[in-house]
């Protein structure tokens, strides 16, 4: 990775290599200590190359929060599934504050943007007409967070498309992708669905690429 130090290169290699390790065993049923260490971990070592190599440090902060995130998410248990919601709120709400706060962010740029922002806010809705219908007992800790990930999406306009930012707004519409088709898998699709053959591999791919985009996009010269 160009501008990265030898050190922090190794560690993103790992990272690359235990999401790798998680992508092949994502699919089994059920929660395990060896798919909540992989994919927390994956995420976690990109925290650590980001507390060491950014000049701002909301961007480990939202990767840290996010690897928090998995750890609970992977855990059996209405309680680790409410935190794991609330640690992801916080890493979307930390990526915002990132954007606006980074050099060259301009609100003008998302009212240019309109059309995709609208599209957005749609999609938002959607997933608040489909969390309140189907997300039970969890609505209420569910439907806080669409509105974050979708000011979270809209403001990576805000960033020039020049360099490396311009991976920001790639990486936060795959971040909502994947949180959209997580959605529809823990609240829509029926058990027996054939599309929850293929929706944890789409749900992790996007999610991991987006978090290592992240990543890139602020620290690489």
């Amino acid at each position: 990775m160009q501008g990265w130090p030898t050190d922090a290169t190794l560690f993103g290699l790992a990272a690359a290599f235990l999401a790798l390790c998680y992508l092949a065993i994502c699919g089994r049923d059920g929660a395990s200590w060896l798919k909540t260490v992989l994919k927390t971990a994956s995420v976690a070592l990109l925290a650590l190359v980001a507390f060491q190599l950014s000049n701002m440090m909301l961007l480990a902060v939202a990767l840290l929060a996010c690897a928090m995130g998995d750890f609970f998410l992977s855990r059996p248990g209405t309680e680790n599934m409410v935190s794991g919601i609330g640690a992801f709120g916080f890493g979307h709400l930390s990526y915002a504050a990132l954007f606006m706060l980074s050099p060259g962010a301009d609100l003008q740029r998302v009212a240019d943007g309109w059309p995709l922002a609208a599209a957005l806010v749609l999609l938002g809705l959607v997933m608040l007409y489909l969390l309140f219908q189907k997300a039970g007992p969890l609505r209420w800790a569910a439907l806080p967070y669409v509105p974050v990930i979708v000011t979270m999406g809209c403001l990576a306009m805000a960033l020039p498309p020049v360099g490396a930012l311009a991976l920001v707004l790639p990486a936060a519409l795959l971040f909502i992708l994947s949180d959209f088709i997580l959605a529809q898998e823990m609240f829509v699709l029926s058990q027996a669905h054939k599309l929850r053959r293929v929706t944890p591999y789409l749900v992790w791919s996007s999610y991991w690429l987006a978090q290592a985009l992240f990543l890139l996009a602020f620290t690489v010269a």
